[in-house]
Parts: structure tokens; sequence; C-alpha cells
């Protein structure tokens, strides 16, 4: 049976998971890629080094986010949120949201000392400090959800 999924479960698979994938758009040209986050109250969260995505979502903020929880080929959830990139600034909401990032990857993380780079490790003295990873948020404006099961 396919159905759509409510608010709830809405909300409910994007705060489960941490893995979705991120689509951008400039200029004629369509970049998805892998995306770790958190959702929190209608926001989802993520830091990221320079690169690519960076560069197209400051330059066109209207991004698409799909996220899944897939047991196999008949059971299954789906959520498709549009939303507007806006990266952090402020010190004291960058800090915020990086506590909020490592207290969800944390958990999930068996040997924090190899994932400095990502600004998360279990002693801050690990962290790779030559980049500062750019924080940043994508305010979710529209969403969907879809699901099928046996």
């Amino acid at each position: 049976m396919l159905g759509q999924l409510d608010e709830k479960q809405i909300e409910t698979l994007l705060a489960e998971q941490i893995t979705g994938r991120l689509a951008c758009h400039y200029d004629g040209e369509t970049y998805i890629v892998p995306l770790n986050y958190v959702y929190k109250d209608g926001v989802l969260y993520a830091h990221s080094g320079p690169g690519k995505k960076i560069d197209m979502m400051r330059k066109s903020p209207n991004v698409c986010f799909e996220v899944e929880d897939i047991e196999s080929i008949f059971q299954w959830r789906c959520v498709i949120t549009w939303g507007i990139f806006e990266e952090i600034s402020d010190e004291d909401e960058k800090q915020q949201v990086r506590q909020l990032l490592t207290h969800r990857f944390m958990p999930l993380v068996s040997q924090p000392q190899h994932h400095a780079s990502h600004g998360i490790a279990a002693n801050e003295v690990d962290i790779d400090t030559r980049v500062d990873p750019i924080v940043y948020k994508i305010r979710i404006k529209k969403v969907t959800g879809r699901f099928e099961r046996a």
C-alpha cells in the first residue's frame, strides 16, 4: 500500500535520521550530495568545508533535501523538503549548532579521533583547525512525505 505521511510521521522521520541528500541548483547545473544533519523545529542544521555545494548555495539559496528509511523495496518512508540555505555567522549560534551536531553524531562514532576533519572529536585539541567549518541551516518552507508498506 502506498500512502502519504502525516505531519507527525514527517517530523519523526526527519528527527530520527542523520543522513539525507541535499540538492542545489545554480546557473543550469544541479548538484546532489549526501549530507549529515540534525533536524530541530522545522530547520535542518549542518556544517561543511568550503566547496561546490557551499558555493552553489551561496549563489542560489533555494535547495531541496530528501531523507528516507528503507527496510525493503516494498517497505519504506521518504520525506522531501524544499527550503532556504542560510549561512550562520553569529558565533553564539554557530557554537549552539556545533554542540547540537556533536551531541547527535558522537554516539554513532566508534573512533572519534578519526573524524577530526568534521569538527567532531573526543578531544577538542584533535579537531583540524586549518579550515573553519561553514555552519549553516536550511529553513524548511515546504515538505511532503510518502510511504509504502506491504
